[in-house]
Parts: C-alpha cells; sequence; structure tokens
C-alpha cells in the first residue's frame, strides 16, 4: 500500500458507510473499530490500516468530538468529514 495513492476522501466515506450511525464511540475504541474495518474492507494489514487512520484524523477526515484525555468525554464521537 502507498499512502500517497490512496483516495482519502472516498476511503473516509465508505469507512462511514460500514461503521452505520452514531458509531464509533470513544477515542481509542472508535480507532480501533475504524483500523478494523478498513483491514476487512481493503485487505490492509492491521499496522497499514492504522497508519490510514492516523492519517485519516491528520488531514482532517476524521475528528474526535471529545478531549482524549478527559475521562469525562471518553465516550465521545467521532465525526466523519466526507465533503
Amino acid at each position: 500500500m502507498i499512502l500517497e495513492d490512496l483516495d482519502l476522501a472516498a476511503l473516509v466515506r465508505e469507512l462511514h458507510a460500514a461503521l452505520g450511525p452514531g458509531e464509533p464511540v470513544g477515542y481509542l475504541r472508535g480507532k480501533a473499530k475504524m483500523r478494523d474495518a478498513l483491514a476487512d474492507l481493503h485487505g490492509f494489514s492491521q499496522l497499514e490500516a492504522e497508519s490510514v487512520v492516523d492519517t485519516l484524523e491528520l488531514q482532517g477526515y476524521l475528528h474526535f468530538l471529545g478531549d482524549p484525555r478527559a475521562p469525562s468525554e471518553a465516550e465521545s464521537r467521532w465525526d466523519f468529514r466526507t465533503g
């Protein structure tokens, strides 16, 4: 997999469709769920899928709606910015 060759906008749309409404919940649990979904959908290794999720977050396609360091916000959701 070459990260630069991936269509990140298409990946985030596929990911959002695969996870359904209201998912994923929690910062680490959400990242793991998205990683697993990408691995299943595209045959990425766990490491490759983790890298894609990190890139989607860094590029602004994914945004966690809480503060992952604050226990009171640990159950917040992720926002998928698809367009």
